[in-house]
């Protein structure tokens, strides 16, 4: 993502439950100019009631307790409609197709290139901006 590209403002949150990782996505989404939070459960995202302000989601698949998939099924149950995009380091056939029947925005394979997530959020803000026309 170059410098020029827009992005002061956009919050993102995530939902990792690997301190290192989650570290990791929010220094590089913060270098990149976005707004960002993370959380180590869906939970704990959940009930900080930041998911309605959202402008995009990074989730893990894998979390204890309520899932990368399940989050996302109660994200739309409570109308917020940010793209949420999982990641995940247990890949299994089948699972992209899954993840996206469920609505994510996208489905990233850990390990992913910083600039692979980079371009992975912008283009889902994108999208999710485009459709709101």
């Amino acid at each position: 993502m170059s410098a020029s590209t827009r992005v002061a403002g956009r919050n993102i949150l995530v939902a990792e439950d690997d301190a290192s990782m989650r570290e990791a996505i929010q220094r590089l989404l913060c270098a990149a100019g976005f707004e960002c939070a993370g959380y180590a459960s869906a939970e704990a995202l959940l009930a900080a009631g930041a998911a309605a302000h959202a402008d995009c989601l990074v989730s893990d698949l894998k979390l204890p307790g309520m899932s990368g998939l399940e989050l996302l099924a109660e994200l739309r149950a409570r109308g917020i409609r940010a793209p949420l995009i999982l990641a995940t380091a247990y890949h299994t056939p089948g699972l992209r197709e899954e993840a996206e029947r469920c609505g994510a925005a996208a489905y990233l394979i850990k390990p992913f290139r910083g600039t692979e997530l980079l371009e992975t959020v912008k283009a889902a803000i994108d999208q999710a901006e485009a459709s709101r026309c």
